[in-house]
């Protein structure tokens, strides 16, 4: 057990010397999304029922149209609006911020860091997979959160 307890990152199964390079590696946590005709109320629900900082949001075709963070819901209420009149789409920021798989781990931290972001958008393919937060980057950069971890 002792021996196993000295293992570095560079001798954990899976795991590449030097951690993870690029978000495609990375299992995300974070797969909720949003859709855009979605009642403000259940979108605030998601957010919590979820532990999720916040959501890509997408239109009727699945495309990325922006993001809603629990801050913004947070702004809708202190503005006096009822989220249940709200959807989804009155809700977002329709910035589009996003990574792809082939982005790398610093690229993302960089643009996490310098966007102040919880969380950021993955892209497969053309459209929002899922999100990876700082968490999971975190994760990625010291070698753990590969495929093989459970």
């Amino acid at each position: 057990m002792i021996e196993q307890e000295k293992r570095t990152k560079w001798e954990l199964p899976g795991v590449p010397a030097g951690g993870l390079r690029r978000v495609g590696q990375i299992r995300g946590t974070n797969t909720l999304i949003l859709h855009a005709g979605q009642n403000g109320m259940l979108v605030a629900l998601e957010l919590l029922s979820t532990h999720t900082p916040g959501a890509p949001v997408v239109d009727d075709r699945n495309e990325f149209i922006g993001f809603i963070s629990e801050f913004d819901v947070l702004h809708a209420l202190e503005a006096g609006k009822d989220l249940s009149q709200l959807t989804a789409e009155d809700i977002m920021v329709r910035e589009r911020i996003s990574v792809t798989a082939e982005t790398t781990i610093e690229e993302a931290v960089k643009t996490m860091k310098e966007r102040h972001l919880h969380n950021l958008p993955v892209k497969k393919d053309g459209k929002v997979a899922y999100s990876v937060t700082r968490h999971d980057l975190l994760r990625a950069w010291i070698g753990i959160g590969t495929a093989g971890e459970d």
